[in-house]
């Protein structure tokens, strides 16, 4: 380690964490989504596919958990007729966001385990990359079930260890295969990242700390209260354009829904999103 870089870590506390992170961490993310190809013909996409699991054609209320400072998924939802708003952990972020979507009520302040939002008011809650880099797994999800009106939906996507790639990409950190480090070695990743290099994963200042798999994301679910869970690729149709023009992609669609062993062989590989569904019938306690 460079002399200058040593003499630094000597004059500051080790838990202030890598000076500047929240700086750096502000401009990867606006780098990010400044080099993001457009997004709106995939969230169109996922929209068409969720109504096919609920009505959200009159049902219109989404909060975006984790919105960031650019939040172009608020954007396009608004464009699209939805009562759309976000929630952000990151006071930096907020102020960015609200300028950005040009209202000051269209992203508040808060934690996935702590909205500042009603009971039952939100017919889709979308935690995009969220889940991984929350304190409590459990808390945020049950956080997600209060908001959530009977019926309603939470969209998540997520790490998915068991994912395999020939060049190990797991999308949260700049080493290879690290999703299948061990817990000790990955927790000593993450404290390198925090205090000494950042790029590791992206300058983050939440790096994620939570690994999944599909069922590990149903079990977590149900103890929040959820009890009915479904991937994309149980929504999707053959003769859906993405679907149709690729022939292994129509062969393992029309096989999933009666074949298990081959649900579970593709949900290894794309179970890092997944959809809960909250009862019709259920309402938060204190409703």
């Amino acid at each position: 380690m460079p002399d200058t870089l040593g003499n630094m870590y000597q004059t500051r506390k080790l838990a202030d964490g890598y000076p500047g992170l929240e700086r750096l961490a502000f401009k990867e993310y606006t780098r990010r989504v400044e080099e993001r190809k457009d997004h709106r013909p995939a969230l169109e996409r996922l929209m068409t596919y969720l109504n096919r699991l609920v009505d959200l054609e009159t049902n219109r209320n989404v909060v975006v958990v984790g919105c960031g400072p650019k939040p172009q998924t608020i954007a396009i939802l608004r464009d699209l007729g939805y009562q759309a708003r976000g929630v952000e952990p990151v006071p930096s972020f907020v102020e960015s966001a609200r300028q950005y979507l040009g209202s000051v009520d269209a992203v508040v302040a808060g934690a996935a385990e702590a909205m500042p939002l009603p009971d039952d008011s939100q017919h889709l809650v979308i935690l995009e990359s969220v889940l991984e880099h929350v304190d409590s797994p459990v808390r945020s999800l049950s956080e997600v079930y209060r908001v959530l009106a009977p019926g309603g939906l939470a969209y998540v996507t997520t790490t998915n260890w068991p994912r395999f790639t020939l060049v190990g990409r797991n999308g949260e950190f700049n080493v290879p295969f690290f999703n299948w480090f061990p817990g000790i070695v990955q927790e000593c990743y993450v404290f390198q990242h925090l205090h000494y290099r950042p790029h590791l994963a992206n300058y983050t200042e939440r790096p994620a700390v939570h690994w999944y798999s599909y069922n590990v994301l149903c079990k977590l679910g149900r103890q929040a209260g959820f009890a009915q869970f479904y991937a994309l690729v149980d929504l999707v149709r053959e003769e859906d354009p993405t679907i149709a023009r690729a022939w292994l992609r129509r062969f393992m669609v029309s096989r999933l829904r009666s074949h298990p062993w081959v649900r579970a062989l593709v949900l290894t590989q794309v179970g890092g999103s997944i959809i809960m569904l909250k009862r019709r019938c259920d309402r938060h306690p204190s409703a």
